[in-house]
């Protein structure tokens, strides 16, 4: 007799092989008539690149859908938190992913891991019994309803495996394909991977072909998600605005018009959604200064690969949570102009202020993970200045370009959705966040959400809504301290939303 995962291959391999003889049926000759729900995300995308002369295909797909003109990045606003964030339909003090690079002391207590790599996240999945993430995915409470997700990605590894982790249908990225069974299929049915560029052009075609052919299909997946690795790629090296990067918007911009002709020439309209959002925004950088190189000159941490202080981007471990060290580290970064909001724990359970005096608390920022939570989060300090094509934000972090911080210009990003379940030509003003995107699409298939799920359903978005709207509110959380000469002041302005929390921006004011 078969055993179960024999069947669930084969069972899987069919499935596979009939959406690519379906490819091209007519939507008449299958059945169709259950919704089926796409995410687009398109890696680092600014509102204001949405422009008719950069992305006229995405710029007019904005104008007859609902438009989220309120919509949030998850903080920190890197890549991986926000894939988590969105697959999860929760913040990292639930789902336990704290950032583009982790210290789990059980995995590794030497050092921090990178979470681009596919590779380490499996490698915690076999050492934590499977706890990557700490939170149901949106793969797993698919897998529980009887239905699959298929992710495409032309970006990390990482990002593409955090978005459907335990594999419940496929994972198709150029240098990752899940199940490997299937590795073959798509060798034969769309061609060998290209190889990554700036801008990575040929990945975003080979991987919309792929979308094509196996979500466009009929039979294809109920939920699936493509994610552009640009205009975040060639943004990071080239910057904000040039042409290259204004190049790269029109490439995947390009794939998204292929996207929408092929959903036509099917005849799928009457049964996709589309919802499009990205993991966060863009600002200048012009720093020179690292933590770790400033808290090795300060004296407080011994070398870069000392283990007093274990660094993961901003967070900050400190061995044996030593109050004192902890304390001094604060207080030194305090004192300078580059570095901008800190965060600890929360000097009481609940409580918005952090336990060092002019810190704010994880729980401020959704941040507080019961065993992942560093001792210190920091990020470079911001600005609203112009660089040199007027593009508003700036920060003190390294390199041409980038993203990670707590300004307005990295959290505000755009949230559009269309199709049969959404309103069409509206703009909404009520705070969403992409941990929204989830218990969204959940609501629309008639699933049920998880209870740990800290999203909310997007009523105001949602076709045949009786629900009455709630009304937003701003509210500010302040924090500060004496520095040697002045004061350092921390502010977060945030949204209201009934029992809901979306962070608008974190500030930094010294006054010397």
């Amino acid at each position: 007799m078969k055993s179960i995962l024999q069947l669930s291959f084969w069972g899987l391999l069919f499935c596979f092989s009939a959406n690519a003889r379906a490819e091209n049926m007519p939507v008449a000759e299958s059945d169709t008539t259950a919704l089926r729900t796409l995410i687009v995300v398109f890696d680092g995308l600014r509102p204001d690149y949405i422009k008719p002369e950069w992305m006229p295909h995405l710029y007019a797909f904005s104008k007859k859908a609902a438009y989220a003109k309120d919509n949030h990045s998850v903080f920190p606003t890197v890549t991986r938190v926000n894939a988590a964030s969105y697959a999860t339909g929760s913040y990292p003090q639930e789902h336990g992913l704290m950032g583009n690079t982790i210290y789990l002391p059980a995995v590794n207590s030497q050092k921090s891991l990178s979470t681009g790599d596919a590779g380490n996240l499996r490698h915690i999945m076999d050492t934590t019994s499977g706890k990557l993430l700490t939170a149901p995915s949106l793969g797993e409470v698919l897998r529980a309803a009887g239905e699959r997700m298929f992710v495409y990605s032309s970006g990390t590894t990482g990002q593409a495996f955090l978005q459907n982790h335990t594999v419940n249908g496929a994972i198709i990225n150029p240098d990752l394909i899940l199940p490997e069974s299937f590795k073959a299929e798509i060798a034969a049915s769309i061609g060998s991977p290209p190889e990554g560029a700036t801008p990575n052009t040929a990945r975003h075609q080979w991987i919309t072909d792929a979308l094509c052919r196996y979500t466009l299909a009929a039979g294809g997946p109920l939920v699936s998600a493509i994610w552009f690795s640009d205009p975040d790629g060639t943004a990071h090296e080239h910057g904000i605005g040039v042409p290259i990067t204004l190049g790269a918007l029109k490439a995947v911009d390009a794939q998204f018009g292929r996207i929408l002709d092929t959903i036509r020439a099917r005849g799928l309209e009457p049964v996709f959604n589309i919802i499009i959002t990205a993991d966060h925004g863009f600002v200048t950088h012009t720093g020179k200064q690292g933590f770790s190189g400033f808290l090795i000159q300060k004296g407080l941490k011994e070398s870069k690969d000392s283990d007093d202080i274990i660094l993961a981007d901003g967070a900050l471990y400190v061995k044996d949570h030593n109050p004192v060290l902890i304390k001094k580290t604060v207080e030194a970064l305090q004192e300078q102009e580059w570095v901008g909001a800190i965060f600890t724990k929360a000097a009481k359970p609940g409580s918005m202020k952090g336990i060092i005096k002019g810190t704010l608390s994880f729980e401020s920022i959704h941040w507080n993970h019961p065993h992942r939570a560093a001792d210190i989060l920091v990020t470079e300090n911001w600005n609203n200045n112009k660089n040199s094509l007027g593009y508003a934000g700036t920060d003190f972090a390294g390199g041409v370009a980038g993203h990670g911080g707590s300004s307005f210009w990295e959290i505000h990003i755009p949230l559009i959705a269309y199709g049969p379940s959404f309103k069409s030509a509206l703009e909404s003003n009520l705070p969403t966040s992409n941990i929204d995107i989830v218990p969204t699409i959940l609501h629309i298939h008639h699933i049920a959400a998880p209870a740990q799920m800290q999203g909310r359903i997007m009523y105001e978005l949602l076709q045949h809504n009786t629900i009455k709207p709630m009304t937003p509110k701003k509210e500010t959380i302040l924090a500060e301290t004496k520095l040697k000469q002045g004061k350092y002041q921390l502010m977060l302005e945030r949204t209201v939303l009934g029992k809901y929390r979306y962070i608008n921006y974190v500030s930094v004011t010294r006054v010397r």
